[in-house]
């Protein structure tokens, strides 16, 4: 019988012959801590959105080589049930320990008989989607933490579409980890072993270039931007010393701009992000360094992207001459009018053309590509549920996937991969800054344009982190509140709709999201994490002017927030 308390299992991995000396003596380190005890063996780590994601340590809640054995020991089974001869090819990032990670992960895959493909260093996020549809394996894996702090990693699986696990797929793998229980159980060959057998190969340059070229290739005018736009353009770029240095600089080298310069401070992969607070391009802080060497250098656009190189965060002057971060809503909605507006120009704009966005993404988006006649879904947040949309396109040819988005800075254009990737996403920005540019306007100055055009959508994102098995049932109770007293008002403005996600709506997966929708075109929405120890609360407001739609925005927040704080 499996031991099920916290001490039990803390006692239980003290004696397991199969974990090494070091990590026991992590283990023995806490002997007296009762507390500590039980947070690293109350649960297992979950899936969430993204996969297995938690703090490195000793532990079954923790981050380590073990449960990323038993882990990948169940995603074995399951490709082993659905293809006679798997492979699989594994990414990772620049946190500590991810090279290790990824190397473990490999070693058992090879001893179940499984070829897997492995770069020799870090790769973007979205290069893994690509690589595993490039050489037609059945799964990847990426060991990432996205942009969490330090102490984190994280663990993604992917299909043999190049998509994130859904649900329903996660759900078997977890019935497989489920049934492995003992440790003993996972299997594993030695990396020498795993080469000179065929079953450990490694990525080289030609996959590297096969990426690069299929990027640049989505440029939407590439003779505008060779033809001097691009040389004209200057770009300030930190990979905020993750996975995205070579080939972002790659990319818009190979495209056509010759003036960009990075961050040299935050140019070098460290997993430990010495220079920011937080290695997360939605943050302004993260962009201090970025903004002082944009000034020195007179640069149009900073772009920043965040370790595993999924997500994007763009920096603009303001009218004021200020550099701004946009938004994911505000970066997501550019980019869709750059794209949708050029496509019809060039006569290129498909009559079934889809625009993806989650259910938490401004709207502002959906109304751009709805007046250029394209038909817009919404998802549930992930981008994996973009990615198994498109690949239902692809089955069924119903529509042409245009562009894809999520306000938390992930963005695709393309089909190449199924993932959000933000080296296109740099691209894309970088291509309708100078292209703007050239007519002698700023992205911020076409943002106003299009607020004149479609409203004035302005997005705000709250969160509360709160930690442990504790904070495991205050998020709990703050959604179970608001589920069983949903509000008839907020600030004054009647609530018309309350969306509960947890019943499966509009054909969606069940999951646990409350959406309230008000009576003037405002909405919010509580979400928790699912790769991190928070609550999130989405909201949205639509005005005809900054002034007021700021003013709305706020009463909107400070009343929901306060009813939020009540219960944290």
């Amino acid at each position: 019988m499996m031991p099920t308390n916290p001490q039990q299992l803390y006692e239980a991995w003290l004696n397991d012959p199969n974990i090494d000396e070091q990590t026991k003596e992590e283990l023995r380190g806490i002997s007296g801590e009762a507390g500590e005890i039980e947070d690293r063996f109350y649960r297992d780590l979950e899936f969430g959105t993204g996969g297995l994601r938690g703090v490195m340590g000793a532990g079954t809640n923790r981050m380590n080589r073990y449960v990323i054995g038993k882990a990948t020991q169940g995603f074995a089974n399951f490709l082993l049930g659905e293809s006679a001869s798997p492979s699989v090819v594994i990414a990772h990032d620049s946190r500590s320990n991810s090279d290790v990670y990824s190397l473990e992960a490999a070693c058992v895959l090879a001893a179940n008989g499984i070829r897997t493909y492995l770069f020799r260093s870090l790769r973007p996020t979205p290069q893994l989607s690509f690589a595993v549809r490039d050489l037609k394996a059945t799964g990847g894996i990426v060991v990432t933490a996205s942009h969490n702090p330090p102490e984190y990693n994280g663990y993604k699986v992917y299909g043999a579409d190049g998509g994130q696990l859904v649900p329903h797929q996660a759900e078997q793998v977890i019935n497989h980890i489920r049934d492995i229980g003992s440790f003993d159980k996972v299997k594993r060959l030695t990396q020498d072993e795993a080469e000179k057998q065929g079953l450990l190969c490694w990525l080289g340059d030609g996959d590297d270039q096969r990426f690069v070229d299929t990027v640049v290739a989505q440029t939407v005018q590439p003779d505008v931007i060779k033809g001097g736009a691009g040389e004209a353009l200057g770009v300030v770029f930190t990979p905020l010393h993750g996975a995205g240095n070579i080939p972002i600089q790659r990319v818009l080298a190979q495209a056509g701009f010759s003036k960009v310069s990075v961050v040299w401070e935050q140019e070098q992969p460290n997993g430990m992000f010495p220079t920011v607070k937080s290695p997360n391009p939605e943050e302004q802080e993260a962009f201090t360094l970025a903004i002082k060497l944009a000034n020195e250098v007179g640069a149009d656009i900073i772009v920043g992207t965040d370790p595993d190189c999924d997500r994007m965060g763009a920096v603009v002057k303001n009218d004021k001459g200020e550099f701004v971060v946009l938004t994911g809503n505000q970066s997501g909605a550019l980019m869709v009018h750059y794209l949708l507006s050029n496509l019809k120009a060039q006569g290129k704009l498909p009559a079934n053309g889809a625009v993806i966005k989650t259910i938490v993404t401004s709207e502002m988006g959906a109304d751009i590509a709805s007046s250029y006649g394209c038909e817009v879904f919404s998802t549930l947040t992930g981008f994996k549920y973009i990615g198994e949309k498109m690949s239902q396109f692809e089955a069924t040819g119903s529509h042409t996937f245009l562009f894809g988005y999520e306000e938390s800075y992930g963005y695709l254009t393309g089909t190449y991969a199924r993932d959000k990737d933000a080296v296109v996403a740099s691209l894309l920005i970088c291509e309708a800054a100078a292209y703007y540019k050239s007519q002698g306007k700023t992205l911020y100055e076409v943002l106003l344009g299009l607020y004149a055009e479609y409203g004035t959508y302005l997005e705000k994102l709250e969160s509360r982190t709160l930690k442990g098995k504790d904070g495991v049932e205050q998020i709990g109770a703050i959604m179970n509140d608001w589920r069983s007293n949903p509000p008839t008002e907020i600030a004054g403005i009647s609530v018309t709709q309350a969306l509960d996600y947890a019943k499966g709506l509009d054909g969606l997966p069940s999951e646990n999201v409350l959406k309230f929708l008000l009576a003037d075109g405002s909405w919010f929405c509580l979400r928790p994490s699912g790769t991190e120890p928070k609550i999130k609360v989405y909201f949205a407001v639509r005005g005809t002017g900054l002034d007021g739609a700021s003013a709305s925005l706020k009463r909107l927040v400070d009343v929901v927030m306060a009813r939020v704080d009540s219960l944290a």
